[in-house]
């Protein structure tokens, strides 16, 4: 098994509005690419945006109020970032490592997953909908279940960029403005939704340990 050198984490404090976040990715994709920079986790917290993937279209948002809408470069349809949710943003350099895309959404997953466990929350994949979701006890839909944790990335010159967003606490009410990554047939949840009270700082520190196992470090 090859090892390979653990990335910098950089933690963001605060909200970080999304458009710097952008800013503070591609100048670290670049340094990357051309040598200048080691791989690098970004953290981040972000003010209430609705952002849209390279899928995402104008009929999925419903009913957006207040809260602004952004269109970037990375895969996937609609979700919604905002205070109570945790993302991460590894940008990692897949020249050095495997060059296959496919396997690194499911490392990805494969890390939420890990990470849910840590809080006794069994994550699971679904065909064909990129991210995790949960299962709940519910007699009137006895096959529901609700995403906890959605994922979508960007690829260039084989260096990754953005990643994943897992619901903590966040306001989950906002979702209901937008049709999630285009599934109508579930709901979104969170760890609070779920009866698991947990600080940021908590998961961050599950996260970096199920990193390291997954992506052998």
């Amino acid at each position: 098994m090859e090892i390979y050198s653990i990335p910098i984490w950089q933690e963001y404090s605060g909200l970080t509005n999304y458009v710097d976040a952008l800013e503070v990715m591609h100048k670290l994709h670049t340094e990357i690419v051309e040598g200048l920079s080691d791989e690098i986790v970004c953290m981040f917290e972000h003010p209430a945006v609705y952002t849209g993937g390279t899928s995402a279209t104008e009929k999925d948002l419903i009913n957006t109020g207040n809260i602004p809408t952004l269109s970037t470069n990375r895969g996937g349809q609609w979700t919604y970032h905002g205070p109570g949710q945790r993302v991460y943003w590894p940008l990692l350099d897949l020249s050095k490592r495997e060059k296959d895309v496919r396997k690194y959404v499911y490392h990805l997953e494969s890390w939420i997953i890990e990470t849910l466990k840590c809080f006794s929350i069994k994550g699971e994949r679904r065909d064909g909908l990129p991210g995790v979701w949960v299962r709940r006890i519910d007699i009137n839909q006895p096959n529901r279940v609700d995403k906890i944790a959605a994922l979508g990335v960007r690829i260039s010159k084989w260096v990754t960029m953005h990643g994943i967003a897992i619901n903590i606490d966040p306001e989950l009410s906002a979702f209901d403005g937008i049709i999630p990554c285009g599934v109508k047939d579930s709901c979104v949840t969170s760890f609070a939704d779920l009866g698991h009270i947990v600080s940021i700082s908590e998961i961050d520190v599950a996260a970096k340990k199920c990193f390291e196992d997954i992506f052998k470090y």
